[in-house]
């Protein structure tokens, strides 16, 4: 990483994760790095010669894995595109797993809040699963995190930015778009917008005072409580509904038995005549219906007298016994 690549990712099947990025010291500020990647191994930042190297790091060792990493490099690339922007939301994450994996003291104080955590990109999605964030201490991050639709600048605030940068700053970015570097020339032109609004925020956010980690680790435990609460309310009131439209569909049935039952006793001595495993398992059926018709008009002795009868008939077949046992069918 020191001399040649810009991007690295390792997994293994163990469930380890790595993923390192290198980006030149001109688009992050090492300080910037630092202050939001505080731990090894879950996240670090050094400098070398021109260059900031990212290393961030997730342990799962409990989990059962079956991955090659081919998908990984591809999709957590586009983040060294982002962060040479200025976009810092995937170091606010990397200390947000510091934070999840209790490497930080509860009284630590979160840095600087990026916008859009609520909108993640993809890159930063797949980062986020990369790196095993838990869902709810991610949504209560974000919860002060502004949108991205907020923080986009009109055509008038764009304006004011631009004049306010430094003219050398100026010069050399139409000296890069003039030369055919327009992507880098955008690129070097968000990162410092983005400079100037982070800037402001901090300015602003002046004796506001960020959480710590355990605020926020308190925090997701209450979200992710709550949200198993409700998960269990609406898995009961699905399992209700369910149940409600069984019975119905059940009593429907009986209603429908109860204009056939000599019908269905017929039915049920050809069947067990057949002596057929499948045909007996289609009786066994019936007579369980028939059963649970008897209970519901109050009249089981009449029910209980005929399958009396009919288990003495078929002594010989200790199949149809055996499953009539088993449904709950026996000597009555």
């Amino acid at each position: 990483m020191e001399q040649y690549y810009d991007a690295f990712v390792y997994v293994a099947n163990w469930g380890s994760h790595e993923f390192m990025l290198r980006l030149p010291r001109t688009l992050l500020d090492p300080e910037t790095a630092a202050h939001y990647c505080v731990e090894a191994p879950v996240a670090t930042a050094h400098t070398t010669g021109e260059h900031v190297i990212l290393s961030f790091s997730s342990e799962d060792e409990e989990g059962d894995f079956d991955e090659d990493g081919e998908e990984w490099m591809s999709a957590l690339l586009p983040l060294r595109a982002e962060l040479a922007a200025g976009d810092l939301r995937a170091l606010y994450l990397a200390w947000l797993r510091c934070a999840q994996e209790e490497l930080l003291d509860d009284e630590a104080i979160e840095p600087p809040v990026p916008p859009g955590l609520g909108d993640l990109s993809a890159s930063l999605s797949a980062f986020v699963e990369f790196m095993r964030i838990d869902e709810d201490l991610l949504a209560v991050a974000a919860e002060r995190s502004a949108s991205l639709k907020e923080t986009r600048l009109t055509a008038g605030e764009m304006e004011r930015r631009l004049q306010a940068l430094p003219d050398e700053d100026k010069h050399q970015l139409l000296l890069r778009l003039g030369g055919g570097q327009a992507t880098q020339a955008q690129t070097e032109l968000l990162r410092q917008l983005r400079e100037i609004d982070q800037k402001s925020s901090a300015t602003n956010s002046d004796g506001a005072g960020g959480r710590t980690a355990g605020e926020l680790l308190t925090a997701a435990e209450e979200q992710t409580e709550a949200r198993v609460r409700r998960e269990e309310e609406q898995a009961a009131r699905e399992r209700a509904r369910r149940a409600a439209e069984e019975a119905a569909a059940r009593a429907a049935y009986l209603d429908g038995l109860a204009t056939r039952e000599e019908q269905t006793w017929r039915q049920v001595e050809t069947m067990v005549e057949t002596k057929r495993p499948k045909e007996y398992d289609q009786a066994v059926q019936l007579l369980k219906d028939l059963r649970d018709l008897a209970a519901r008009r109050h009249n089981t002795s009449a029910f209980d007298a005929r399958l009396r009868d009919l288990r003495a008939r078929h002594t010989r077949q200790p199949a149809l016994l055996d499953r009539m046992d088993r449904a709950g069918l026996g000597r009555v």
